[in-house]
């Protein structure tokens, strides 16, 4: 594990219309994956690696990711409680995350991706290094690697490059030197690598972000390729969105299979 823990900011916020016939009665973070939302296996992936700080850019319904969150252990426990006094409530079997800090960050109902990163600013502190992603994407990236590789570079912005199919935004890059030339929002399908959503951020990010409310996968992004100032981390282990119903099909079927390399790789059962 690294020996540095960073904060870890995850886009919770968004309305998932293309998952709506799946997510209409909870948020997107919260669809299930087998027994726990798809939130919750992204924050225990990247606990296992000891970035256990993580801050929500919460919107949509965020006050059912709050519910989750608050009751965690009586979701996932059994428990013994004792009416009109919760003091006395007993939890058996294994404690559920006692150590993770959640900062949960109401960011606006419609607001863009750039604008609920600019508003948590205050909460990284003087942190140098911080990471990024969405609360809709599994995978079984190396983050000691991917952490490691991005103080190496000294860039602003390191993205997580997979290969997966051209609805996605693909990047345009250097092959010796791993610098992102360009990066587009969607493209189509082609031999390329596209954004995994698994970013590590310098500070510096924030001075590329408007005070209007704008995408950070556009002119942000754009901004920061186009000044030489990103750089690809190139992933050819496992990455899945869940942005479909089919998506959330294959992911469960997997889940059912014990096929989960987004656990297994941090040495844990589904």
């Amino acid at each position: 594990m690294s020996s540095e823990a960073l904060k870890v900011v995850i886009f919770c916020g968004g309305l998932g219309t293309r998952l709506r016939d799946v997510s209409i009665e909870v948020p997107k973070p919260l669809v299930p994956i087998g027994e726990r939302p798809i939130v919750y296996h992204v924050m225990k992936y990247y606990s296992f690696f000891g970035h256990k700080d993580f801050i929500l850019c919460l919107g949509y319904k965020s006050e059912e990711i709050k519910d989750y969150f608050n009751n965690l252990q009586r979701y996932h426990q059994d428990y013994t409680m004792v009416l009109g006094d919760a003091s006395k409530t007993e939890y058996h079997g294994t404690p559920v995350e006692r150590d993770w800090r959640i900062t949960m960050a109401n960011t606006g109902v419609m607001s863009l991706t750039a604008t609920r990163l600019r508003q948590i600013k205050n909460y990284i502190g003087d942190d140098e290094h911080f990471l990024l992603t969405y609360a809709d994407g599994l995978a079984d990236v190396d983050l000691d690697v991917l952490i490691d590789f991005h103080k190496t570079q000294g860039k602003v912005m390191t993205v997580t490059g997979v290969v997966a199919p051209g609805r996605f935004g693909e990047m345009n890059f250097d092959g010796q030197t791993g610098i992102v030339k360009n990066f587009t929002e969607k493209a189509p399908k082609t031999a390329g690598r596209i954004s995994g959503g698994y970013f590590v951020c310098s500070r510096a990010i924030f001075d590329y972000l408007p005070n209007e409310d704008v995408m950070l996968e556009q002119a942000p992004m754009q901004r920061i390729a186009a000044e030489g100032q990103m750089v690809i981390y190139q992933h050819d282990g496992f990455w899945h969105p869940m942005d479909s119903p089919r998506d959330y099909e294959y992911l469960n079927s997997m889940d059912k299979k014990g096929d989960t390399p987004w656990s297994q790789r941090a040495g844990e059962s589904a």
